[in-house]
């Protein structure tokens, strides 16, 4: 496949590519590092956004916990960067997506696998902390698989070190997803950082051999009252043993819950468990943190753009499960998934303005900037209303791939929109081409 020429988007030694993910304050974005070939991901914030939103003691508290915590099962750091206007975090690539995405597809896992992923968590969790880290928000969602399944840690956006513990040896400021929050967070009486993620590890555990929640409710009110009474049940299926090792673990009181080492000696957890081994690095420079956020020149990366964005082949690539080009464009029955793509031939104008009037038509919101879009529904869903990012990317100078991400909303919300409302989109587009090959490249993922 040749490439269009043209200068391509780099930041210091890093190419980026495609948008990987995006939220409120932040996009990751597929990276090259052109010295040596390897694949990253590359986390963006609008330095301006940070300031404006006071985030800036939040960022580097994440940025300085990652660079702390140096594990197989954590996502990792490698260095900081930052230009005028944008703080660059490059990550590894984890490209297995999250352990939410499989919970969705499967409704559940086998026992065997589900206890693989939660002794990978457990030890992640045990070396954080070991090191004063409290993660704080552990959830499907930030758990990662890498190409091998291997589970990864990640967003330690609300983690706190044990420096921020009070003289009274608690924590007190109460954050989390609600669903997986311990009973004593949700009191603003002080916790245990490590106490309150072992629970939150339970409540993991059940999602992943259950299928669903232990602690659910639509009233919020109800919901509390679950979790302070840890009032759930156990679906039949789970053994004996898995109960046993929940139970001790969703234990409400926070001075009886089951400890991290006394897990690690569970005749349950025990079975098929290898301990990790890795290497520790030396000492941990946090230098780098600091100059990230000062605005002196001598330190600032540069940044050149062009638009719309050419897909080479390391994208391509890269986006394919298990290096297959073929599913990039044929996507596995049954699975959930955060983005959709289809192609054509038409020009990268034309595709946007089709996109934008039939998106109108289904009542989103539209906002455009040259290639791309973002569309936003109307009505709130069970996590906000759904967000939709739209890219026009150029593969060569007469075959385009269109891509839309979920960036807000309800993953299963955005799978259903996709499949009954989101293909009138692309049906409106194709319907409205007059090119035969368009049609014959039309592919809803």
């Amino acid at each position: 496949m040749s490439r269009t020429p043209g200068t391509r988007t780099r930041v210091g030694k890093y190419e980026l590519g495609k948008t990987l993910g995006e939220g409120n304050f932040a996009k990751v974005k597929l990276a090259r590092n052109i010295d040596n070939g390897d694949f990253l991901a590359i986390k963006i914030l609008n330095r301006d956004i940070v300031l404006q939103h006071k985030m800036v003691e939040q960022i580097k508290r994440e940025i300085s916990t990652m660079k702390v915590i140096k594990h197989p099962n954590v996502v990792k750091l490698h260095e900081v960067m930052a230009s005028k206007t944008k703080i660059y975090i490059v990550l590894d690539l984890v490209e297995g997506g999250e352990l939410f995405d499989i919970i969705a597809k499967q409704g559940r896992l086998k026992e065997d696998e589900a206890r693989k992923y939660f002794q990978q968590l457990i030890n992640a969790v045990d070396y954080c902390h070991s090191r004063g880290v409290y993660h704080r928000d552990l959830k499907p969602e930030n758990l990662l698989l890498d190409s091998h399944g291997a589970l990864k840690v990640a967003d330690f956006g609300l983690s706190a070190f044990s420096q921020q513990v009070r003289e009274d040896g608690l924590l007190h400021t109460a954050c989390g997803t609600p669903n997986y929050v311990a009973p004593e967070v949700l009191t603003d009486h002080g916790y245990d950082g490590t106490s309150a993620d072992v629970w939150s590890c339970g409540v993991i555990l059940f999602v992943l051999m259950a299928g669903y929640l232990p602690f659910d409710d639509h009233n919020i009110i109800n919901l509390y009252k679950k979790i302070e009474n840890a009032n759930f049940v156990f679906p039949p299926w789970i053994s004996s043993g898995a109960k046993k090792l929940i139970k001790r673990i969703l234990d409400p009181n926070p001075l009886t819950r089951i400890t991290i080492s006394e897990v690690l000696q569970d005749e349950w957890f025990k079975k098929d468990y290898h301990a990790p081994s890795f290497a520790e690095d030396g000492d941990v420079n946090l230098d780098d943190v600091e100059t990230a956020f000062n605005n002196k020149e001598e330190n600032l990366v540069t940044e050149r753009r062009e638009k719309p964005v050419s897909m080479n082949a390391f994208e391509l690539i890269s986006g394919s499960q298990g290096f297959n080009l073929e599913s990039l464009f044929q996507k596995e029955p049954g699975s959930v998934k955060r983005e959709t793509r289809f192609t054509s031939q038409r020009p990268a104008n034309e595709i946007v303005s089709k996109i934008e009037e039939a998106a109108k038509s289904l009542d989103f919101n539209v906002r455009k900037q040259n290639y791309k879009m973002k569309l936003q529904g109307h009505s709130s869903g069970r996590k906000g209303r759904l967000s939709v990012a739209t890219e026009v990317f150029e593969v060569a100078p007469s075959f385009h791939v269109v891509e839309l991400r979920k960036t807000g909303g309800d993953t299963l919300e955005f799978h259903k929109v996709i499949k009954w409302n989101c293909c009138s989109i692309f049906w409106h587009f194709c319907m409205n081409s007059e090119s035969a090959a368009d049609q014959a490249f039309f592919l809803v993922l």
